[in-house]
């Protein structure tokens, strides 16, 4: 079995000898030859140049035995392309070229069909990596949910409390609605793009649906997610992702994806049990233990892998992000021990 095939069997949903593995942002930092590249090359180069985006979305699978590799992008590309452009501070964190402050600027915004144009390089990485892996290892395309990308317009960048999207949800609830529409309706004609262009499943990160009230989170978030995935392929895999989000795991199951991973604060088998069998799950050992030493990983990643033994539909992942703290030898030792566990 392929690991491609072995990856797409675990979205089915179908009984594995061992789980597929990949981890998020197994691209990026942590790798010396990620950091050497960067040494010569913005991220937004990077990011925007095919040839360089397939390299480095490439690199983690030439150092470790992943079944997966994910584009490297950034869920941004998406404001960026209607018209909101984006950086990264010096001090850290996000920057939006400037807020969405009005209606005014919301309606400015540009519409879906110039997504397909503006980001064809996405698709250019994609078909070279398509190319590149062949039948050997599954790719994934990824994009950030609608309510987490209007975070970051809303607010103008990273946030600490999130009160400009708040606020444009509970009081101008027609302003936030036009906002969603035009970000569901470019994430469609991005995501469309993607699986034209190869990619074998797609992640959605709904990386701040944490931060919604529960009982808005249909309304703010779950809904718009709905929408994408019903208008995309009906067999094709769509993930989600939803950091913080433990307690709507039952609506979650109910949008159409067919695989939701998971953060490190959920009990797996639990979710699983929870979970229709006919939907995968996905994670979900605390990214922070890749910066401790080999034995703790394996024994750590060991106890995910028995506390899953003999249910199907698994997908090895982290709860989140790797760090760029994390130690190879740990990411070596987490590989070993999940491509050898029988």
């Amino acid at each position: 079995m392929t690991s491609r095939e072995r990856f797409l069997a675990a979205c089915a949903s179908q009984p594995l000898d061992r789980p597929p593995l990949w981890i998020m942002r197994q691209a990026g930092r942590y790798l010396p030859e990620y950091r050497e590249l960067k040494a010569r090359h913005s991220f937004l180069e990077m990011v925007r140049t095919p040839a360089l985006a397939a390299e480095v979305t490439l690199q983690p699978l030439r150092r470790f035995a992943f079944d997966a590799a994910i584009l490297f992008s950034d869920i941004l590309v998406i404001p960026e392309a209607l018209g909101q452009g984006y950086h990264f501070r010096d001090q850290g964190g996000i920057a939006m070229e400037f807020p969405l402050a009005t209606r005014a600027q919301i309606d400015a915004l540009r519409p879906a069909e110039v997504v397909p144009e503006h980001l064809a390089y996405v698709g250019e990485t994609l078909r070279l990596l398509r190319r590149e892996l062949g039948d050997a290892h599954a790719l994934l395309g990824f994009g950030g949910s609608p309510w987490t990308l209007a975070c970051y317009m809303v607010e103008g960048g990273s946030s600490e409390d999130f009160s400009a999207i708040k606020s444009l949800f509970y009081t101008d609830r027609a302003a936030f609605d036009a906002l969603m529409e035009r970000l569901t309706a470019a994430l469609i004609a991005y995501f469309q793009m993607q699986i034209r262009a190869g990619a074998d499943a797609i992640q959605i990160f709904d990386s701040w649906g944490g931060i919604v009230p529960g009982h808005d989170y249909e309304a703010a978030s779950l809904r718009w997610i709905r929408r994408i995935v019903a208008a995309l392929p009906a067999t094709f895999p769509v993930i989600l992702y939803a950091k913080g989000t433990a307690p709507q795991l039952a609506a979650q199951a109910t949008c159409g994806a067919r695989v939701l991973s998971v953060d490190w604060t959920v009990d797996l088998p639990a979710a699983r049990a929870a979970l229709p069998p006919s939907i995968a799950i996905q994670g979900n050992l605390d990214p922070v233990l890749l910066n401790l030493a080999p034995d703790i990983v394996r024994r750590e990643t060991t106890r995910v892998l028995e506390s899953m033994r003999g249910h199907a539909g698994h997908i090895f992942n982290l709860g989140h992000g790797i760090l760029p703290q994390a130690r190879l030898e740990s990411v070596a030792a987490l590989v070993d021990t999940v491509t050898n566990w029988r």
